[in-house]
């Protein structure tokens, strides 16, 4: 996996968003572990600090820190990790735009009572959630 958020597809040698991935792609890639570059290249992507991964991953910021390049984080970690990441990228491709997203999800939002959507996707009823609202906006019911 060359990072959470994507993968090159063999068939036709283009990158697919983990959102598209099909579930048993995504139980492989857990249980082979998501390594520290890649949470790197999501940390980075979208556009968040230790501090809150930490918060989002349910885990000491020592635990992040702690793992170096291509060393894996375990099952429970990776799962987490595997879970924003296939958020991002859904959002990324109902958005268009990687930055429009990011901020989307530090802003305040109506619809979900006045509070950020990053403020709740350190659960997994907060992400399905954010992913529900994703979705309206997909097709147009919420802006």
């Amino acid at each position: 996996t060359l990072n959470p958020l994507t993968k090159v597809s063999s068939k036709r040698a283009k990158v697919v968003p983990v959102y598209r991935w099909n579930s048993f792609d995504k139980i492989d890639a857990i249980k082979e572990g998501v390594s520290k570059e890649e949470l790197e290249n999501l940390k980075n992507g979208a556009e968040l600090d230790y501090d809150t991964l930490a918060t989002l991953l349910n885990v000491a910021k020592a635990t992040l820190h702690g793992k170096k390049g291509k060393a894996k984080f375990d099952q429970y970690i990776s799962e987490r990790i595997f879970l924003l990441a296939d958020l991002y990228s859904y959002g990324y491709e109902v958005f268009g735009d990687r930055q429009k997203f990011n901020t989307w999800m530090k802003k305040e939002n109506r619809a979900l009572g006045g509070i950020t959507p990053l403020s709740l996707i350190d659960t997994l009823y907060g992400i399905e959630e954010v992913r529900h609202l994703i979705g309206r906006i997909e097709y147009g019911v919420y802006s």
